[in-house]
């Protein structure tokens, strides 16, 4: 499954976000999207899950459901989580697996460390308990694609680890992301090798977009020996 990206524009309110901008994405690769606010990070992510219509260019997911939108067969995890907070967390989790179909409720909330909080009303959680309910759907349901806007914001240390290793074993299994982050890689480099003892990621020398008008950097990272 390879995930391709040719001469696409994004325009929002009649400005012009981003143009040109093209990248292929494959089984095993991370894509990080940095870059100040209002570089078109979000946009970007949004435009892939379909969200927003591009002003121009194309979007295709090659070896995926020719019946499905690229959106349907992927998880997008947005900057506000989909909480629902009258819900207790086990309940939110429910409705997510009912709606997409399947997936193991136990495994999602061992996977961010839920399971004590399980009957609690999610509006009781923290803004980084927030965070972990939201990110439990990637344990929930499998998507081969994951869009992940911030996903490091409001986590702890271990928490943090966590995530990386619920990454980590999609890439392995083939899985695609890509995640907007100013946090630096090396941080994520630092949370991979203490919770798994990998390598880390190094960014691809073949592959990087610039934005010149918002000074915004599409990078391809990929599991590798060093990292720079």
């Amino acid at each position: 499954m390879t995930l391709t990206a040719d001469n696409l524009t994004c325009e929002r309110g009649g400005r012009i976000v981003f143009a040109g901008i093209g990248f292929s994405l494959g089984e095993g690769q991370l894509m990080q999207l940095t870059g100040p606010n209002g570089a078109g990070k979000s946009s970007l992510l949004r435009l892939i899950a379909g969200l927003n219509e591009a002003a121009a260019g194309t979007l295709v997911l090659a070896g995926g459901d020719s019946d499905l939108t690229i959106g349907q067969q992927a998880h997008y995890i947005a900057h506000q989580e989909a909480v629902k907070t009258a819900l207790t967390v086990e309940e939110n989790l429910a409705f997510w697996r009912d709606f997409l179909g399947g997936g193991s409720l136990e495994a999602a909330l061992e996977a961010f460390a839920l399971s004590r909080f399980a009957s609690f009303q999610a509006g009781l959680l923290s803004a980084g308990q927030k965070r972990r309910l939201a990110l439990a759907r990637l344990a929930l349901i499998t998507r081969r694609l994951w869009l992940l806007d911030e996903p490091t914001v409001g986590l702890d240390a271990a928490s943090l680890a966590r995530l990386v290793a619920v990454m980590s074993a999609h890439l392995d299994r083939g899985g695609m992301i890509t995640f907007t982050s100013d946090e630096p890689l090396s941080r994520l480099r630092i949370a991979w090798e203490n919770q798994l003892k990998s390598a880390g990621w190094i960014r691809s020398a073949d592959w990087s977009e610039t934005n010149e008008a918002a000074r915004a950097t599409f990078c391809l990272v990929q599991r590798g020996d060093d990292f720079q």
